[in-house]
């Protein structure tokens, strides 16, 4: 543990914000999952509804400093190439 004053506090802002952090990272996974599991379910109306809150959790860990902007882009285009697959392949089975 340091002992100078400004170190404690460092150690205390650190603590504070990787917990902020986690938490951001957490949930921005969870609405993936989330909406994974409606494109495994085949259902396009809901999938497009958490692909767009997906999409909104990620730009704000981006913007938080949690994911870097390449990392999040990535993983919206990743995203919407999942659903863009799901859609062609319903409309090419009716």
């Amino acid at each position: 543990m340091p002992n100078i004053k400004s170190a404690k506090k460092r150690v205390r802002q650190i603590e504070k914000r990787r917990l902020r952090n986690k938490a951001i990272k957490s949930r921005t996974k969870t609405e993936i999952k989330k909406y994974l599991n409606a494109l495994e379910e085949k259902d396009v109306q809901k999938a497009e509804e958490l692909l767009r809150n997906a999409i909104k959790f990620i730009y704000k860990a981006k913007s938080k400093g949690v994911l870097h902007w390449r990392n999040a882009g990535r993983k919206v285009s990743r995203l919407t190439v999942k659903l863009n697959k799901l859609k062609a392949e319903l409309q090419s089975n009716t």
